[in-house]
């Protein structure tokens, strides 16, 4: 058995289960604008999903990633000033891969390719409400623990429950 993630969109909170049946709870922000599968929505997805990528390993707490590639600096407020983002995606990335098609996978409603990922935020003071661009977002320290006790494969079973 492999972990498994359960995320809650009326609760904002995400749910680990280990391999050893130990479970985490994470409190999380999903989409300001709710849930949804289209493109540019900025809406969160419903339904089944894999980890599809794990991308981060090692960088430093609040590393900056653009394009899921690390940068070369870390954030802090004095950089948010300067560089005015608007969903900054810090420490790990947990890139989600719909399993269901026509409702998150394939056309216009395909997880992967909206870029949907579990990720670290600068807006931790947010979390345990809706205010992310589509992705889940959760602490930085939350998001290292989850990346280190998931594999690619894991499966996220997203619900508005």
């Amino acid at each position: 058995m492999s972990s498994e993630i359960t995320i809650s969109v009326a609760k904002q909170k995400l749910i680990l289960v280990t391999p050893e049946n130990r479970s985490y709870t994470f409190p999380i922000s999903t989409a300001k604008a709710g849930t949804g599968q289209q493109k540019n929505s900025n809406q969160t997805p419903l339904g089944q999903h894999v980890v599809r990528a794990k991308i981060g390993q090692n960088a430093p707490k609040f590393t900056v990633f653009r394009g899921r590639r690390p940068t070369s600096f870390l954030w802090s407020p004095s950089v948010e000033q300067q560089e005015q983002e608007t969903d900054w995606i810090l420490t790990r990335i947990l890139w989600l891969s719909g399993k269901d098609h026509g409702l998150n996978r394939l056309g216009e409603v395909d997880s992967m390719q909206r870029f949907i990922y579990i990720h670290g935020t600068n807006e931790e003071s947010l979390l345990g409400t809706p205010s992310s661009h589509g992705c889940i977002r959760m602490s930085n320290d939350d998001v290292i623990f989850l990346f280190d006790k998931t594999a690619i494969g894991t499966k996220v079973f997203i619900n508005e429950k």
